[in-house]
């Protein structure tokens, strides 16, 4: 998820539940980059117009 190790999980008192409502939905950032990456691979160049007139 891109944290770094224990940073949910060496929080001393956090249950096993707590610990993953913490963490929410950390891991969707990094998720979407991936698809919009994958997306973005896959579309070719748009011509653009020259801006010289």
């Amino acid at each position: 998820m891109g944290l770094d190790t224990g940073r949910v999980t060496d929080v001393p008192g956090l249950t096993r539940t707590q610990q993953l409502k913490a963490l929410g939905n950390g891991v969707v950032p990094q998720q979407a980059e991936a698809a919009l990456r994958g997306l973005l691979d896959r579309i070719e160049p748009i011509a653009t117009p020259s801006l010289a007139a």
